[in-house]
């Protein structure tokens, strides 16, 4: 099995060899079952590295929110699963393979379930167009590509794990990228009625809250994400043009999450 994936491997290679690095950035070489492993990977790492959440209420709440995007998005078939780190950060990412994690800051700054469901169904739509998986494609290149995916280079996850916990991110995405994100996660909050201009009144809190001097807080969002002032104008847009549906943007529940967590009581 592990020479046939050489094989494969070293075909790709020889192939993109020839096409350049515009097609590096389209191309993905990590197939579905390394990027599930290299996630769990990823996912091990951080269990040491980050302080979580306890809460059953708070977790089972956010993992059913979350669930409940993910199978609606097109990409179902894959696990999800979803931690709250203890942080003031206002911030969420995802790691290959469908590991996904909400810090404490952004649940107390949101105002409403659907903010919180549209920064979360905008992950999602990071891990469904396998975002990670391209960037790490053109970022590092094809030897050390076929290192990560054959498992030959141990060292790589927990550099690339320090950088997560550094910045927020595996890495930073392209505009392109957090645009499609931002589609994914329209259409996630729409199928599953939430209203999906929830995201874009949370890049308009930040963008407020960037005007007024933002704080340390924040500062790890701005440093990993374009404007957010722009973004929710394209939400918008995008959500204009779905059909017209009963939509809900909150519920009772979350707002007791939110409390609970404002109080000190999630850890």
């Amino acid at each position: 099995m592990v020479h046939r994936r050489r094989v494969t491997v070293a075909i790709a290679l020889a192939f993109l060899a020839t096409a350049g690095c515009a097609a590096l950035s389209q191309i993905n070489l990590v197939s579905e079952q390394d990027e599930l492993a290299m996630g769990a990977q990823f996912a091990t790492e951080l269990e040491g590295e980050l302080e979580f959440i306890e809460d059953p209420f708070v977790v089972a709440y956010v993992d059913s929110l979350g669930q409940e995007l993910a199978r609606v998005s097109k990409r179902n078939h894959i696990p999800y699963t979803f931690h709250v780190v203890d942080t003031d950060d206002v911030n969420a990412f995802a790691v290959p393979g469908g590991y996904l994690y909400v810090n404490r800051g952004l649940i107390e700054a949101a105002d409403t379930e659907a903010e919180l469901a549209g920064v979360l169904g905008h992950e999602i739509g990071h891990v469904v167009g396998k975002h990670s998986a391209r960037q790490l494609s053109q970022q590092y290149g094809l030897q050390v590509l076929a290192g990560l995916a054959l498992g030959d280079d141990p060292n790589m996850v927990a550099e690339l794990t320090a950088s997560i916990v550094a910045t927020g991110t595996i890495m930073k995405y392209s505009r392109d990228m957090e645009s499609e994100a931002d589609a994914h996660g329209v259409q996630e909050l729409y199928d599953v009625g939430l209203d999906p201009r929830g995201l874009a009144t949370f890049f308009d809190k930040l963008e407020a809250m960037r005007g007024e001097g933002g704080g340390s807080s924040l500062e790890m969002f701005f440093s990993t994400h374009p404007d957010p002032g722009a973004r929710a104008a394209d939400v918008r847009a995008r959500a204009a043009r779905l059909p017209p549906k009963d939509l809900r943007s909150d519920s009772p529940r979350f707002h007791e999450v939110q409390d609970r967590v404002r109080a000190g009581q999630g850890g």
